[in-house]
């Protein structure tokens, strides 16, 4: 790993720290990694030639995580709201175009874009404020730590061991023995910050191994999902807007599949106590 990488990745763990001890301060960043990685898909959808829209789909995705943010839901299916009218808006937007090529490939793009970055990524506040009484702030922490472990032990098992290929028409570089590295970091950091569960949990040992090997395949999950995109966009990064690390999509791209199905985890067994 570079200098460059190293000093980035350093400055970005600081950025997401003070995020999370200051709620403003984590809904700039939420939105700011939101913003930026809906910039990223669409600009490598644009690549391929498909006509969307960008601007719109940025503003409309950067509404959920901060309408998330302040709870403002006008119906008890918000979210079903929220998308019908943003289908009713994209239409419109079509028919006033002069062209009618790809037009169901562009809207149903768009849509997925909002959803796979915005929508996913704002289940990070979800779980920030899961419940009154719940230390969400924890919560987080715990998920986000073992989701980067786990792309930390895959470069770190896939450099030093790497020989066979895990999906080599998707990801060329990744290999098997990065995959099991991954899930051992995911594990070992699982079992490290356990303290972060709170006791009304009632995780055992054996629970909080088995939550992490399950974050640990879902982050590979994410990376896999993102590396096909950009492989069916033939690009290597998603973008440059982080030094010596590639795009906002490459950080992001493991917790888009944790987070979501952490927060319905826990927030399952809450309702069951």
């Amino acid at each position: 790993m570079s200098k460059d990488r190293i000093m980035s990745s350093v400055v970005m763990i600081l950025v997401i720290i003070l995020a999370m001890l200051n709620d403003w301060l984590f809904l700039i960043v939420l939105s700011a990694f939101t913003i930026g990685g809906l910039y990223e898909f669409f600009y490598l959808i644009k690549k391929k030639g498909i006509p969307i829209y960008s601007y719109t789909g940025i503003m409309v995705g950067v509404l959920i995580p901060i309408s998330t943010f302040f709870q403002f839901q006008p119906t008890k299916g918000w979210e079903l709201l929220f998308i019908v009218i943003l289908l009713l808006t994209i239409f419109m937007m079509q028919l006033m175009r002069r062209e009618n090529s790809n037009a169901i490939v562009g809207i149903s793009t768009t849509l997925f874009g909002i959803l796979y970055v915005a929508w996913l990524l704002s289940f990070v506040v979800r779980i920030r404020f899961l419940m009154p009484g719940v230390d969400g702030l924890k919560l987080l922490g715990f998920v986000l730590i073992v989701t980067k472990a786990g792309d930390v032990g895959a470069l770190v098992f896939g450099s030093a061991f790497g020989k066979h290929p895990l999906l080599p028409r998707i990801s060329p570089n990744k290999t098997i023995e990065g995959s099991v590295g991954s899930f051992v970091f995911s594990m070992g950091a699982a079992f490290l910050s356990s303290s972060f569960i709170p006791d009304i949990f009632g995780f055992s040992l054996w629970q909080i191994l088995i939550v992490g090997f399950v974050i640990g395949g879902l982050g590979q999950l994410g990376d896999l999902s993102e590396s096909l995109i950009k492989r069916d966009c033939n690009v290597k990064d998603s973008g440059k807007m982080l030094p010596a690390m590639g795009g906002v999509l490459d950080l992001i791209d493991s917790v888009l599949f944790t987070v979501p199905v952490y927060y319905f985890f826990m927030s399952s067994i809450l309702r069951a106590i």
